[in-house]
Formats: C-alpha cells, structure tokens, sequence
C-alpha cells in the first residue's frame, strides 16, 4: 500500500506539474492560490502533531536539540551555498533555498518507517518551522545580496503567514472541533494530493515559456536535487557520529525531509523559475533515496551483531 501511495505521488506531482507547462492557458486562473494551498497542506500536517510531544522532547535533550537547529537552518544552507558556487554555480541559491527551509511535516511518518527516533523528528519540524521565516530569507539576502535584490521584509512576512496561521488554525480546530479534525486527518491523503497539484498547476503554468523555451533545465534540476538528497544525508550522517543508531537516523531524515513544497511557493514568488524547478524536482530523491537510508541502516546494524 505504502509502495502504491508513493507511485500516485510522484504521478500526481509530476503529472501536474507537466499539465501546467503543456496547457499553461487552461491553468491560469490557479496562479493566485499556490500560497493558500501551501497553507492548507501545513494545515493538514499539523493536525498531526501534538505540542505537547515537542516540549516533552525538548526539556529531555535541550543542548542536542539547539545545536543541531543551529546546523540546520544556518550551517547547512551556508555550506550548500558555498559548494554549490564552486561546483555549479547557476544551481547555489536552488541548493541554499532546500537545505535552509524547515524540516517537512511528514519526517515523522518517515522516521517511524526507518525504525529513527520520531520525537526527535518532531522538535526539529516545529522549531525548524517556527525560526525559518526569520533565518532562511536573512540567509538568502547575507549570501546573495550581490546577485539580487531581494525583499527581506516580503520575505519573512510570507513565510510566516505560510506557517503560524496554518499552526495556530490547527491547534484551534484540535480543541475546539476535535471529530472534524479527526474527519480531516482521516483523509489526509487525499486532500494533500489535491493540494499539491493545484500548486504545482499554479506555479508551473505562470513559467510555461520559460520550460518549453529550455527543456534541458528540468533535466539538470533533477541531477541538483539529487546531489542536494546525497548531500543532507551525509551530512546528517557527518553530523550525528557517536550518536545512538536511532538517533543518527532521526539526524539523517531531519535534513533530508524538508519542506520542498514550500520553497516551491516560496521561491517562484521571489526568484526565477529555476528554483521552484528544483524543488519540484526534489520528489524524487525525497522518495528514492528511502533505499539507500535503509541501507546505510542495514550495514550498521549488520556490524553491530557481529562485533
């Protein structure tokens, strides 16, 4: 089932996407929305996520959890920048927008699949959500103010209507209307599905020309997403070393579950169409390199029982 679920993913997400290129005319009219889909996919996540879950986390392991925010949201999207300028330049503000947004509301599904430490996974989606409409846009206009002139202040103000009204909707409707919340996280799913295409329509139909114009782009997209895929998780692997096998795992799966459908609406408000090309792109090494976590996780464990 789950192998079924992932199929319809990546058709739906790629098959909207290529709608929106082919019959930009016909998708038009969604260009407006993507912002209020974006906001009702964090809607829908956060249903899933209970506060209390967080701070227990939190007050248990508080240095661990500061430190690797702080790499995170801040080294991580630094150190991208940086090889990326060296390596391919023209993809370094598309790898920097992916390795500075926030964790992706679904890593505990993701965590919990790979036998990692989902409480952890769960502070790092919060808080990460929480601090990234004031790191990720100061980020961008620190390491890319040579190249664009980019508005800060717009910047933060979208990232956080995107994020904290969806949140405080979600927690309001738990309280207040708990069997329409259930309803929703019952088919979850399937309004997610929805969502995400009418996003991708939106957003891809508005740069039709540019895609039909340059074909080739979408293929190098896909080549950045995955070396940016490989690239987090090494360095969640770099970066979790002594720690427990759980715990290295949640590391891994917190830098690469990110919220790749945000810097989608993000990035095609403020940037050129390269940069929502590559979030888009990220579906696939966002769902392929499942295999080759479980591989990595397979050796250690395989190691362990015969030392």
């Amino acid at each position: 089932m789950r192998g079924v679920k992932d199929l319809l993913l990546l058709a739906v997400s790629f098959g909207s996407l290529l709608a929106g290129i082919t019959a930009s005319e016909i998708f038009a009219p969604l260009r407006p929305y993507p912002v209020l889909c974006m906001m009702g996919l964090l809607f829908l996540s956060f249903l899933s996520i209970r506060l209390v879950d967080v701070f227990q986390t939190t007050r248990r392991f508080p240095l661990r959890i500061i430190g690797f925010l702080g790499f995170r949201l801040i080294m991580l999207p630094v150190a991208m920048a940086g090889l990326f300028r060296l390596i391919w330049p023209a993809y370094g503000l598309s790898a920097t927008l992916l390795a500075g947004i926030s964790t992706g509301a679904v890593a505990p599904f993701f965590a919990n699949l790979l036998g990692a430490n989902p409480s952890f996974v769960l502070v790092v989606v919060v808080f990460s959500s929480l601090a990234v409409p004031f790191t990720l846009p100061a980020l961008v206009a620190l390491l890319f103010s040579r190249e664009l002139e980019i508005p800060l202040a717009a910047m933060m103000r979208l990232l956080s209507l995107v994020i904290f009204l969806p949140l405080a909707a979600a927690e309001v409707l738990k309280k207040v209307a708990s069997p329409a919340a259930d309803m929703l996280r019952r088919n979850q799913y399937p309004l997610s599905l929805l969502l995400f295409a009418l996003t991708n329509l939106g957003v891809f139909s508005q740069y039709a020309d540019f895609f039909r114009g340059h074909p080739l782009r979408i293929l190098e997209a896909l080549g950045v997403a995955f070396a940016c895929g490989l690239s987090f998780i090494g360095a969640g692997m770099l970066v979790s070393r002594g720690w427990r096998l759980e715990d290295r795992l949640s590391a891994v799966v917190s830098l690469w579950i990110m919220n790749k459908i945000l810097v989608i609406v993000f990035s095609a408000r403020f940037f050129t169409p390269l940069e929502p090309t590559v979030a888009a792109m990220y579906t696939f090494p966002f769902y392929a390199l499942v295999v080759f976590v479980r591989g990595w996780r397979n050796r250690i464990l395989a190691r362990n029982r015969s030392a």
